[in-house]
């Protein structure tokens, strides 16, 4: 399977989460900040940014809620889920 339908895969079960690069990619592309983002969840800033840089995991209970966020986001924005080509 190729790399941007495991994406799409990762964004439409329940509690699965995109990569990092990519939940970053949707909050910036909706104009979030990091502390909104935790706010909405029910969680510190630090949080989401170690869940961004996929130093950590949200637990169940998060995991859910942030993948709902990172689901309605991908509906919303679904141009973020593309690949960024190298500027190299």
């Amino acid at each position: 399977m190729s790399d941007p339908l495991r994406r799409v895969d990762a964004l439409v079960d329940d509690d699965t989460l995109p990569a990092p690069e990519i939940r970053q990619r949707l909050r910036v592309t909706a104009g979030l900040t990091q502390a909104e983002v935790a706010d909405a969840i029910g969680v510190k800033r630090v949080a989401v940014a170690r869940w961004e840089a996929g130093l950590t995991k949200p637990h169940r209970s998060n995991r859910l809620k942030y993948a709902h966020f990172l689901h309605r986001l991908a509906e919303k924005y679904p141009a973020a889920l593309q690949e960024v080509p190298d500027e190299g």
